[in-house]
């Protein structure tokens, strides 16, 4: 196994220290990539395994989501030890091989970190449970008395993302009722106190951990949450959107957190970089979470949850160019993730449907996957042409819809069983991959286990019957990403052409992007079709389809 600093060393990220303002990045969710040893759950070896597909599918990086030792009680982002690795994925080893074998193959590789919770069962929370309230390991967590007048109530109203209170009441080690700890996810997930210093720095040691290891970034899980009102004011979060703050969400003080954690990046000279989750609005608000001194990309979740619209998308678009520009940052656009319904499913369904809780076969009555996959082949052709860094989320490239139909006894997502099944959460987006469509497990593995059951009608999507399919979803995101490599359009200027409701039209790295949201076939301005998403009829582009032209106008 190479030194740390020879693998460190062939990095690609050396040869453009910017390489995230364009990059497209690919979302591996670990459990559900690829399963090397057939225990029915997805590996770090089957990752490096699969690295060859990624890199002929185009992408310029990957992301991985949690892979560290943990109790899996929320599929990894309950984690026991940050340094370290899940048994069940595999090893530190087999993680630096695959940055090693990533970085030969020209990718660069993010990883997850959760900073705002750790696991109930990581040495720090145990430490906490074991000393007395107003100890310095009581102050690593959000530990405070109950209201009441024996301390019975929690200190406040406040509600779990997955359902339930979000305070959850200790036993003292005198076996008394004590304190309670916040958890804003689940119970086994107890919240850091990120006043404390002892906590910041662990986390620094944390991310030199796993810089000097190779890895060129982090996506930081839940980055608008660390910052909470210390008074903890009552909240009524039950009318409030996803982005909506409050007195846990959004607070300014977690741009000091980060301020320090990219002066630490920075030192390193071949561009390292840090991605946010937040969930935070307006766009501008979100723009000030990279500012040139703080994170490097800010998912844009407002694109995400945007309706199929073409004025509703142009002013998302605009908006998000204009805000993001305004502090030198790109925009960073995406339309899945491991935690939102798969965009095949969403844009099949009315778009006043609920998908905030994830969907069911009986919440899902009216969904038509038909219309669905031929606007998210739409989408994708929308996204990849705009300025800025994309996210792929493993499976979108095969067009694979949300699974409705999971047994009850089979769900695994927290909120499923927080909520007594009242909201399904988010298993049907996890599914594993279907790789080969005549093998177990369609090539999950080759024992034809699966941690969550997969659909019969996956083998028509397996990655090897696309391979060779010309009108499939993947040579479409193929060839897309090629095309949008050799026009440079990640780091091209926009200029509209036409928007009306049904057309939205621009310009951008001498191509002529345009999409047809109406009903009926729209005869194309003059210009060389160089991709599709749907087979010209009579020259002209169906319903709910994009395509991409050599623009006349630009060439002359």
């Amino acid at each position: 196994m190479p030194a740390m600093s020879e693998m460190a060393a062939t990095s690609p990220a050396g040869r453009d220290a910017e390489w995230w303002r364009t990059a497209v990045i690919y979302q591996v969710y670990p459990r559900s990539f690829a399963d090397a040893n057939g225990d029915g759950i997805g590996d770090i070896r089957g990752i490096t395994e699969g690295l060859g597909a990624l890199s002929e599918l185009g992408v310029d990086a990957i992301w991985l989501s949690p892979f560290y030792r943990s109790p899996q009680n929320d599929a990894g982002y309950d984690v026991a030890d940050y340094c370290d690795v899940d048994p069940i994925f595999g090893t530190l080893a087999d993680v630096d091989e695959l940055i090693a074998r990533a970085h030969a193959l020209g990718l660069r590789v993010i990883v997850d970190l959760v900073p705002n919770h750790s696991s109930s069962e990581h040495r720090w929370f145990q430490e906490a449970l074991a000393s007395a309230p107003g100890s310095v390991e009581r102050g690593r967590y959000i530990f405070r008395d109950g209201r009441g007048s024996c301390g019975e109530l929690p200190p406040n109203n406040w509600q779990s993302v997955f359902g339930g209170a979000a305070w959850t009441r200790i036993l003292e080690p005198n076996g008394t009722p004590g304190q309670w700890y916040l958890h804003l996810f689940d119970t086994t997930q107890p919240d850091f106190d990120w006043t404390s210093a002892w906590v910041q720095d662990r986390f620094i040691e944390i991310l030199l951990f796993w810089l000097d290891r190779g890895v060129d970034g982090f996506r930081v899980d839940v980055a608008h949450g660390l910052d909470k009102d210390q008074g903890l004011p009552d909240y009524d979060a039950t009318a409030a959107s996803a982005f909506t703050p409050g007195p846990y969400w959004g607070r300014p003080g977690v741009h000091e957190i980060y301020r320090e954690w990219r002066a630490l990046l920075d030192t390193y000279s071949d561009g390292r970089m840090l991605c946010a989750e937040a969930w935070v609005s307006p766009l501008e608000s979100l723009a000030e979470w990279v500012r040139p001194d703080q994170m490097h990309q800010a998912f844009n979740f407002e694109y995400l949850v945007t309706r199929w619209h073409p004025t509703a998308l142009r002013d998302v678009i605009r908006d998000s160019l204009s805000a993001f520009g305004a502090v030198g940052a790109p925009s960073t656009w995406v339309l899945s993730n491991h935690d939102v319904v798969r965009l095949v499913t969403r844009l099949g369904l009315p778009t006043d449907t609920d998908l905030s809780h994830g969907i069911g076969r009986t919440t899902a009555v009216s969904l038509d996957l038909t219309v669905g996959l031929r606007r998210a082949r739409a989408a994708t052709l929308l996204t990849l042409a705009l300025p800025g860094s994309a996210y792929v989320y493993q499976g979108e490239e095969l067009g694979l819809p949300e699974v409705i139909d999971i047994p009850d006894g089979a769900r695994q997502d927290p909120t499923w069983n927080r909520t007594n099944g009242e909201r399904f959460g988010r298993d049907g987006c996890r599914v594993p991959l279907p790789w080969t469509a005549s093998d177990p497990a369609f090539g999950f593995n080759t024992t034809g286990a699966a941690w969550l059951p997969q659909p019969a009608g996956w083998r028509d999507l397996a990655r090897d019957v696309q391979r060779t399919d010309s009108t499939s979803t993947l040579r479409l995101y193929q060839e897309a990403l090629r095309l949008r490599r050799v026009h440079s359009l990640g780091g091209g200027e926009l200029t509209w052409h036409d928007v009306s409701d049904s057309v939205l039209s621009f310009r951008v790295g001498g191509l002529r992007v345009i999409v047809n949201f109406s009903q009926t076939a729209l005869e194309l301005p003059p210009g060389r079709v160089v991709v599709s998403s749907a087979p010209l009829e009579a020259g002209a582009l169906p319903a709910d389809s994009a395509a991409w032209l050599i623009d006349e106008e630009a060439v002359a």
